[in-house]
């Protein structure tokens, strides 16, 4: 295979390392389609008996407190808009009262709302009629509850299979469909006991299994491990991203923990007062929040292990390539001095990462193959290593690391000082 030599500058900064402005997206638990399935615009929920005063007093800048006491009414969700992709796990959170569990009970008409619209695969639920909700509830978008909500009298197999019953599904199908749902959750010798019989992460694994067994569109879970012992409530994430892996699914994720949020959200939207205050991925949150409410969200948390080489990286410069293995390393070092450039990343003809050299390194190897010049002590990460993985690359090489994807590509590179300059702001944190 030829190898390509593709040189970069030494230091090159992403402008999201200078000024904040721009951020790549942070590696993800799951590939994303990028194809909007659930959109809700300008959706809207006042509580109370005056509703239609209330949104005047909204629109006149009004806070929430003062037109409860103007009015009587609660303004529990205020004019949010957001997007939803196909295949990511999107979470909303917020301190208690923000109206992030209103929120998801507006998306499928738990509750009605004041105004605005849920649009699901391109339809308004806004107008369906009771039988046309009620099919989108059974088959489009499932709901997993804090409190388990499961029948104590059915067995676990039951539990799982009663939305399908409830749809009309045949015994022998719905079984069959629960029985491969339960082994999903890692159940699947437990279906013949009762809920009491089971502890409350095993409880918790059977909702999401009755939400899973009815294949539906969207999965909203609202808290769904927020009842559960620590130990247990970071099983059952371990086991939702382990899902997530193997199905893709479309999750929306209510919770108020923000280590829950960036350790499972693709992105995170973040409300306060009924309003949507901000929606990024991790490390657009932690790097540019937008308010001092958002940046507080992290304050005590260590947010190095969630800003990824992903979102650190630069694009390495490809306007020098060479694909001829017989070249000598003295013919790419013309090149890489002719470019101005200090560091240069070899790679083979498919893009995988093979090493980097530098002008020293191809002097030394003069006529011979350019392979002969990879230098041995500069080491690659991929793309979901942590700021505290980099950090410690970087303290023991001179030179910038490299990034590659899942299957070995050259991604990018994290240059020394952006790495330097992130461990900085978070010990000035």
């Amino acid at each position: 295979m030829a190898p390509n030599l593709t040189f970069a500058p030494q230091g090159v900064l992403h402008p999201a390392a200078v000024d904040a402005q721009e951020v790549r997206p942070a590696a993800k638990p799951i590939a994303v389609s990028g194809t909007d399935i659930l959109t809700v615009k300008n959706l809207s929920k006042i509580f109370g008996p005056k509703p239609q005063r209330a949104a005047e007093l909204v629109k006149q800048g009004l806070g929430r407190n003062e037109i409860f006491e103007q009015t009587g009414n609660m303004v529990a969700v205020n004019d949010v808009s957001l997007s939803v992709r196909a295949g990511e796990i999107f979470v909303v959170m917020g301190l208690s009262g923000s109206g992030k569990s209103t929120l998801v009970r507006l998306l499928n008409r738990l509750i009605e709302p004041t105004s605005g619209q849920v649009i699901l695969e391109g339809r308004d639920i806004a107008p369906m009629s009771t039988l046309e909700l009620r099919e989108v509830r059974r088959k489009k978008m499932a709901m997993v509850f804090q409190s388990f909500a499961l029948l104590p009298n059915r067995s676990v197999l039951d539990n799982i299979a009663y939305g399908l019953e409830v749809a009309g599904q045949k015994k022998a199908e719905r079984y069959d469909i629960a029985r491969a749902a339960l082994q999903r959750v890692g159940l699947g010798s437990y279906e013949k006991l009762l809920p009491s019989e089971l502890s409350g992460g095993m409880q918790q694994r059977v909702g999401l299994a009755r939400a899973l067994a009815v294949n539906p569109s969207v999965l909203l879970m609202d808290e769904a491990f927020s009842a559960l012992d620590p130990l247990i409530r970071f099983e059952m994430q371990n086991e939702l991203l382990r899902l997530q892996k193997e199905e893709q699914r479309t999750i929306v994720f209510i919770s108020h923990d923000i280590e829950e949020a960036i350790k499972i959200g693709g992105r995170i939207g973040i409300m306060k007062d009924g309003c949507l205050i901000q929606v990024g991925t991790p490390a657009e949150l932690i790097q540019s929040p937008a308010d001092s409410y958002v940046r507080d969200f992290f304050r005590n948390v260590d947010v190095s292990r969630f800003l990824k080489a992903s979102s650190l990286m630069a694009p390495v410069d490809r306007r020098l390539i060479a694909c001829d293995v017989g070249t000598s390393a003295e013919r790419y070092l013309n090149q890489l001095i002719d470019s101005g450039v200090e560091c240069g990343y070899v790679c083979d003809d498919a893009g995988r990462y093979q090493g980097c050299v530098t002008a020293a390194s191809l002097h030394k190897a003069g006529t011979r193959p350019v392979r002969e010049a990879l230098l041995r002590d500069v080491n690659a990460v991929t793309l979901d290593a942590d700021l505290h993985q980099l950090a410690d690359i970087a303290l023991g090489q001179e030179h910038d690391v490299p990034v590659t994807d899942a299957i070995g590509k050259l991604a990018g590179v994290v240059s020394c000082r952006t790495i330097l300059k992130q461990v900085m702001e978070r010990r000035a944190a």
